[in-house]
């Protein structure tokens, strides 16, 4: 399961909706549709997490939400 944030916004300059992981900083993804996007971001994110692996990086845990007492 891909537990990973994904923003979506649109962007006029591409013509496509973008997508990004808050915990990638520095990935990103486009599609036509939002859906499209955040499908193409996790694809993205779970390639940069092999390459992380392969290099021996540390692989950022996902941004969670704190259940409410």
């Amino acid at each position: 399961m891909f537990m990973y944030s994904v923003n979506l916004i649109w962007s006029e300059e591409d013509g496509a909706y973008m997508a990004t992981i808050p915990e990638f900083p520095n990935l990103s993804a486009f599609g036509k549709t939002p859906g499209e996007a955040a499908e193409e971001a996790e694809i993205a994110a779970r390639g940069f997490m092999e390459v992380m692996r392969e290099d021996g990086c540390e692989i950022p845990e996902p941004y969670t939400l704190e259940k409410a007492a």
